[in-house]
């Protein structure tokens, strides 16, 4: 077995060794390998013959131990990708923890590899998606399970915009042609751009293409197309047996089924706070470390005639059921010593804590 020895060492693992075996005063040892009674008597008392690690017991790291703690604790909670995490660490926690420090962390810790902890087969690489203008759709029903405060299952429509991965999302009873419309009309009102194209599948809610086994052309009177015609939106289909040609929304329903294996909902709000979340405060990769929302901004910027209206800081859930959800956190900001540190300070304001002189309140 190699072994790296100290560059300061005064003796080899074979004196070491022998030190450990003898019986002999510590003088009579030190005068004979020219070495101090010390480390006679250090290696007397070793186990082993090698050097211990040299690293720092304390790592001068930026991440305290409570907040290696706390971000250890999410990564195992909720699986968060590491440029997710470390939103959360920024916003929350530490404002200057570095993406390489943070990964470091999760490594020392054991929690480096999601994959690993999630114990999945690896996945074929994706294709990466066409570019379009903003105003470009995909829309896609899945089947939620079934909440506790629900007498049954409900199917929840979601539609993602292309260009800058803006999520919208509504929860129906039934997958109805109705139920497609107004997830439709719904989603005009509240999108910032123009629609201009919508991409479903074949389902009977979105369209009169396929009759039994049958495939045809679309005759353009379903609900769902005479809506898009009022709203001057196309309506394009993808293939029969072909869900990868709606891909983007097919990826957004996986990581809304990651979320919906690792979490039990009590209600569909704390999903639409998921999405809200999202939109407004996770940097996506794809979008240069950028939120859906600042995305949409930066468009704004180049291409204002594609909006109906400027793209501000929307509007989610409501902001007491937000609270709510960051009650535990401000409990621990306020009660606990240093609450007047800066990333303290931060955390209160985002969960609408006003902060001034030696008050501290939630407000609305």
């Amino acid at each position: 077995m190699m072994i790296r020895l100290h560059s300061q060492a005064t003796t080899t693992p074979k004196i070491r060794a022998v030190l450990q075996a003898s019986n002999e005063p510590a003088s009579t040892l030190a005068k004979r390998y020219g070495i101090s009674e010390l480390t006679v008597s250090k290696w007397k008392k070793r186990d082993g013959v090698e050097d211990h690690s040299h690293i720092p017991r304390r790592l001068q790291t930026t991440l305290s131990p409570a907040h290696e703690a706390v971000a250890v604790f999410l990564r195992k909670t909720l699986f968060l990708p590491l440029d997710d995490l470390l939103a959360v660490v920024r916003e929350f926690l530490n404002l200057v923890v570095s993406r390489s420090g943070l990964d470091r962390c999760l490594r020392r810790h054991g929690v480096g590899n999601l994959r690993e902890m999630k114990q999945e087969a690896p996945k074929p690489k994706h294709k990466a998606f066409k570019s379009y203008k903003p105003g470009y759709l995909p829309v896609d029903v899945k089947y939620l399970p079934q909440m506790p405060n629900e007498t049954s299952r409900r199917y929840l429509f979601v539609g993602i915009e292309r260009a800058t991965r803006w999520v919208f999302i509504r929860t129906y009873k039934a997958k109805t042609a109705a139920n497609a419309r107004r997830f439709l009309r719904d989603l005009n009102r509240v999108c910032p751009m123009a629609i201009h194209r919508v991409l479903t599948d074949n389902g009977k809610e979105f369209t009169d293409r396929l009759l039994g086994l049958r495939k045809r052309a679309p005759t353009g009177k379903h609900e769902f197309d005479r809506l898009c015609a009022e709203l001057d939106i196309e309506h394009r289909l993808s293939p029969p047996m072909h869900p990868q040609t709606n891909g983007m929304v097919e990826r957004f329903n996986g990581r809304i089924e990651d979320v919906l294996q690792s979490h039990h909902f009590h209600s569909d709000i704390t999903l639409h706070r998921y999405v809200w979340l999202y939109n407004q405060e996770l940097p996506q990769s794809v979008l240069a470390s950028k939120t859906p929302v600042q995305a949409m901004k930066d468009w704004y910027k180049i291409k204002p005639e594609l909006f109906k209206k400027k793209p501000y800081y929307l509007p989610g859930c409501d902001t007491y059921l937000i609270r709510l959800f960051y009650l535990p956190f401000w409990l621990w900001a306020v009660f606990t010593p240093s609450s007047g540190t800066p990333c303290r300070l931060r955390l209160l304001r985002a969960v609408g804590v006003q902060t001034g002189g030696n008050n501290v309140r939630l407000t609305g």
